[in-house]
């Protein structure tokens, strides 16, 4: 593996779905993130660790972070930074607004051209679409090869990567050339925590929007006179797409309805370890088809 391999990790900012209410849902039929908790996608978590452990063992490895979204976007930037990473990239507009996965690789994939990176990893799904869309069609528009479902990256070879794979009845190992995209399973690695001393390095990291909105602070005069504390921020424009495939104009998919679906159980039974009452059970639940 070359050294001085440039990863870059996909990230979303996600809200967290445990939560939702009555006001998930805008009347466009997208979702009303102003109205949930704003959390780290929890895969994109296994992703950034997959690209930090590959950082370790390659001299000069770099890992950014790249992620679609408003200001506050800004945050799982700096929380990867607190964790290891080096950097990272806000797309940040309103003609992003309303994309569905079609239109969110494509927005990516114009500033991953820009980026130009060896390698992209991403965790398999966010939690607010589910539907595992996203890295692969980045690997499309970019003509780049692609492993999915991906647990480990267990070696490196010159110019390719070894990775296990976790598939529904065991695993697979595949070899891969670079650059590729990789996506990442939750049953890979879970992420290293923050490191307090980075968090008190990069906690003052600030995107060019969050500068702009108070540049007499002392905070924004700090991250102005230090390169390493400015977080990438990219309008539409500066990645050279084309509006027509950008934000709800460029989604062809439309959500007609979220519910929030809540399991109760209407009856419970308690039950000893006689034999009579295994038994009673292990009857119950072959007669409802639960068992056999």
């Amino acid at each position: 593996m070359k050294e001085n391999l440039k990863i870059v990790v996909l990230a979303k900012q996600v809200p967290d779905t445990r939560n939702v209410g009555k006001d998930a849902m805008t009347p466009e039929g997208t979702v009303n993130r102003s109205a949930l908790p704003a959390i780290f996608n929890p895969e994109d978590l296994n992703a950034l660790e997959a690209a930090l452990s590959l950082k370790d063992r390659v001299a000069g490895a770099t890992v950014h972070v790249l992620t679609m979204g408003p200001q506050r976007a800004a945050d799982i930037i700096r929380d990867a930074m607190f964790r290891g990473a080096d950097g990272g990239y806000l797309l940040s507009g309103r003609e992003f607004v309303g994309s569905d996965t079609l239109a969110t690789s494509y927005a990516l994939s114009c500033a991953l051209k820009k980026i130009n990176p060896d390698l992209i990893i991403a965790g398999r799904q966010a939690i607010d679409g589910d539907t595992a869309q996203v890295g692969p069609q980045v690997a499309e528009k970019l003509g780049l090869p692609q492993v999915t479902y991906a647990e480990e990256i267990t070696g490196i070879e010159a110019d390719r990567l070894i990775v296990k794979r976790r598939l529904e009845h065991g695993t697979e190992v595949v070899e891969c050339p670079v650059p590729a995209v990789i996506t990442v399973n939750a049953s890979a690695a879970a992420c290293r925590p923050r490191n307090a001393k980075r968090v008190m390095t990069y906690k003052c990291a600030m995107a060019k929007s969050e500068i702009a909105a108070d540049p007499e602070s002392a905070a924004a005069k700090r991250v102005a006179a230090k390169p390493a504390l400015q977080i990438v921020e990219w309008a539409a424009a500066e990645v050279d797409p084309d509006p027509e495939q950008l934000g709800l104009q460029g989604s062809p998919t439309k959500v007609k309805k979220i519910e929030n679906v809540v399991f109760q159980a209407k009856e419970a039974k308690k039950l000893t370890s006689a034999d009579s009452d295994i038994e009673a059970l292990m009857v119950e639940l072959i007669a409802s088809h639960t068992l056999g």
